[in-house]
């Protein structure tokens, strides 16, 4: 099987260049078809080297060698497969064959069709890229690869200047992060001598190092995973790529691009152990990512909106477990949010296509009946990120909020009351979406219609997912066996010997489960009198709000706030120095010299006059003035 891991990345990108040079000449049907075939191949590759990886340990591959520097730091292009990278394929490329099937009808009218395909293929080479790299320089090539690729998709309508603008946001804002972690791939190199796995981890912790370099490697390593998986303060991006078509939305911003950050951090584990300051600052981050993301979430009216600020929030959880040491658990959410916010996207998505476009909840209601798969499968995905048992979502944040708690009780009183956030807005999101009287236009109600089979049945296959993919790491409490655990112990067993911690008892984490659990159901309660029993309905945008609903609603305006330290002050100092340094500076220099010359020559042409006698006098004025130069030289 080893000779065949490299097929697992090249097919996607075989996709991408088929389908990107015949994008105006191959029909949707063999576009879509070449798209979908090539990713769901990888993706049977992928299971054939988790079960190699599950009975016979890691596989390393090198392609070649790349190139050296001084002689001693060499890089190689090579793949690593483990218990973590194993997982990390089969959800790439499950979900995101799942996301490529649903493309087929979502953009079937689309003029760009073929085009998506590529990029849509492009992504996914880059993404395998990023978790195959056996070395921080290959992780490089597809971290900064699926950046590039999420410009391209979120502006995929670049007509729509709103659309090309969210897309130069989201770039620009990842280059910040990207930058740190560049900086964090140089110190490791300055300090290790190499960007390999397999030189770095081995010997981190070993030698004359204090904690010092540690903390100071993995804050740059962590301001990269800050850009990519939207923490504070570079998180105004993740919510502004809602202008891509729905798909991206599910495959970029849920389920795989933005956890490359938590995947990092996990793959730098035993790093990030070694520097508990840095942990600090992780689980500080993450917390307020989780609470600041709840909170804007609330109001939202925007169906895509709502979801974008809930990915947000999960995020932000997903880092308090890194913070806190729980390197499983924040894994473990990865998976499950991968289903269930894939899910929830694309649902939003069909909600969309059967409403024509409308993605104000405002002017929805009513669809349960009219699009019966999209509001069950919905459902399912609203149970699931709520953490309502015994379905996905339920394990892995409990999982978190465990080890949160045995961390501090403070940040476990603020990760529960951030939980009961979730459950709300989600609820409200489904009770104004699917329930109560239409409020849409008599047009839109009247071809309101469910989505075609190559969209729903993606829905169904991640519902079911959304269902049963937290029964891979139930805990010893409820009497599980505890897999992923056990699974990924290899990767993480220096840092779980580093960080262990005393266990909590099983009736202290039945108490846990149940406070959870009760404050979601408090937050269902309280949204099913609120909009469903009450029918309240968010007021339009004309009508006034209270100042804090207002404040949730509007962001926050921390775009504004950055639009007025950072944004503003960049151009006065772009103008002063286009007008002063480069106008009048430069310019003036290099124009004057122009101009000067033009001016000297308009003036000397005037001595070329054609009088034989003013050239004589002028040959006398030469010739005296040679004389008067050799008499007083000496």
């Amino acid at each position: 099987m080893d000779k065949y891991i490299w097929l697992i990345p090249f097919l996607p990108l075989a996709g991408f260049v088929i389908n990107g040079i015949g994008r105006n000449t191959l029909s949707k049907n063999v576009i879509g078809l070449i798209a979908s075939l090539l990713v769901l191949i990888s993706f049977g590759l992928s299971i054939a080297v988790f079960l190699q990886v599950n009975s016979g340990g890691k596989i390393n591959i090198t392609i070649y060698d790349w190139f050296s520097v001084s002689g001693s730091t060499k890089v190689s292009f090579a793949f690593l497969i483990d218990q973590l990278s194993a997982l990390m394929l089969l959800i790439i490329t499950g979900v995101g064959f799942l996301i490529h099937v649903y493309s087929m009808g979502y953009m079937s009218h689309d003029e760009g069709y073929g085009k998506f395909f590529a990029y849509l293929n492009l992504f996914v080479f880059f993404m395998l890229l990023l978790v195959l790299g056996s070395n921080y320089i290959v992780m490089f090539i597809g971290w900064e690869g699926v950046g590039l690729c999420s410009y391209l998709l979120i502006g995929f309508w670049y007509t729509n200047p709103a659309y090309s603008d969210a897309a130069k946001k989201a770039f620009i804002m990842n280059r910040i992060g990207d930058l740190g972690f560049l900086i964090g791939i140089f110190l490791l190199i300055g300090y290790f001598g190499s960007a390999s796995f397999a030189d770095i981890f081995p010997n981190a912790g070993k030698g004359p190092f204090t904690n010092a370099p540690y903390v100071l490697i993995t804050l740059m390593l962590f301001v990269g995973a800050v850009g990519k998986s939207a923490q504070i303060p570079l998180f105004t991006w993740l919510p502004d790529a809602m202008a891509g078509p729905t798909p991206v939305s599910a495959l970029i911003h849920a389920a795989t691009m933005v956890t490359a950050g938590v995947y990092m951090i996990v793959r730098s584990n035993i790093l990030f152990t070694l520097a508990p300051i840095t942990l600090n600052v992780v689980a500080i981050v993450g917390l307020a990512t989780a609470v600041l993301g709840a909170i804007i979430a609330l109001t939202q009216t925007d169906i895509k909106k709502v979801l974008a600020y809930s990915t947000v929030s999960q995020l932000g959880y997903m880092f308090l477990g890194l913070g806190v040491g729980a390197f499983t658990g924040s894994f473990f959410h990865v998976l499950t949010h991968a289903f269930f916010k894939a899910l929830l996207f694309l649902g939003a998505g069909s909600v969309i296509h059967a409403v024509s476009g409308e993605q104000d909840m405002r002017k929805m209601g009513g669809l349960k009946g009219k699009l019966p798969v999209t509001f069950i499968t919905m459902l399912i995905g609203t149970i699931a990120i709520a953490g309502i048992p015994p379905f996905a979502g339920f394990f892995s944040k409990d999982e978190i909020l465990a080890h949160v708690y045995s961390y501090s009780l403070p940040m476990y009183i603020i990760g529960v009351l951030t939980a009961m956030l979730t459950s709300f807005y989600m609820f409200r999101m489904l009770y104004l979406t699917f329930y109560g009287k239409f409020r849409g236009t008599h047009e839109q109600e009247h071809h309101l219609h469910e989505s075609p089979p190559s969209m729903t049945v993606p829905l169904i296959i991640l519902a079911i997912l959304s269902i049963v993919g937290g029964l891979i790491n139930v805990p010893a409490a409820l009497h599980g066996n505890q897999w992923l655990q056990q699974f990924l112990a290899p990767v993480l067993d220096r840092s779980t010997a580093l960080v262990a911690k005393e266990s909590l008892s099983e009736s202290m984490e039945m108490i846990l489960m149940s406070v959870s659990v009760a404050a979601a159901l408090l937050a269902l309660v309280y949204a099913y009198i609120k909009y469903n029993k009450n029918a309240s309905v968010p007021v339009s945008d004309e009508e006034e709000r209270s100042a804090v609903v207002n404040l949730s609603y509007h962001k926050l305006y921390i775009d504004e706030f950055y639009d007025l330290i950072i944004r503003r002050p960049l151009d006065a100092i772009s103008s002063f120095f286009y007008k002063i340094i480069d106008v009048m500076g430069i310019d003036g220099i290099v124009n004057g010299l122009g101009k000067g010359a033009i001016d000297a020559s308009n003036g000397f042409r005037l001595l070329q006059s054609g009088n034989v006698g003013f050239y004589i006098f002028m040959m006398v004025v030469g010739i005296v003035s040679v004389l008067v130069y050799l008499v007083f030289k000496f």
